[in-house]
């Protein structure tokens, strides 16, 4: 395991071992597991040891991965074929159909989470980086963190600013504020 992957984990051992405290707002179960881009196939290999991590503090845990949401979801598509054929047309398939895109994704983790978590497991939401250029990260969090009763920890490739709480997806030009926990890598 790399070492900053493996500093992770232990920043996410650590946090996720402090025993949880009740009455907290949505905002406040959020966990942003921040990493560099260059580092998604190690974490990837390595989620095993965030879900042992999990299970050794005793709490549950249920992986949701939308790596392949939008494929999956562009392949049930009606004129898909004509997209695939001339994909510079997706930039005019972006205003209604991704807001459903994203909507249908919410409604569907929200049902993952309702049907299989209970207030003691850890949604871990992965793949989120599939998603740039698409959705927002925080429109996909804000629509379901109300959802979870536990913790929602989001495996983000990224960058987090502390001085502004300011978060960016991948190579984005700007990010934005939210106030969730932010977990780095830390230095020995």
């Amino acid at each position: 395991m790399s070492s900053k992957v493996a500093k992770l984990v232990g920043a996410y051992r650590e946090h996720i071992s402090v025993p949880w405290a009740g009455g907290l707002a949505a905002i406040q179960r959020v966990i942003f597991a921040v990493y560099d881009k260059t580092d998604e196939l190690r974490l990837r290999a390595h989620i095993d040891e965030f879900r042992l991590a999990t299970l050794e503090a005793g709490h549950q845990w249920l992986l949701v991965d939308v790596t392949n949401a939008f494929p999956e979801w562009m392949a049930a598509q009606e004129y898909r074929d004509a997209y695939f054929e001339c994909p510079e047309d997706l930039t005019g398939y972006q205003a209604g159909e991704i807001v459903e895109f994203v909507h249908g994704l919410v409604e569907r983790i929200k049902t993952t989470i309702v049907t299989e978590a209970t207030p003691n497991t850890v949604v871990a939401l992965m793949g989120v980086g599939s998603l740039f250029g698409l959705a927002r990260v925080s429109s996909i969090v804000e629509g379901i963190k109300d959802a979870v009763d536990g913790r929602l920890v989001v495996f983000f490739p990224g960058e987090y600013h502390p001085e502004n709480h300011a978060y960016r997806l991948l190579d984005a030009r700007d990010g934005w504020n939210y106030l969730a926990v932010p977990l780095l890598a830390k230095e020995a």
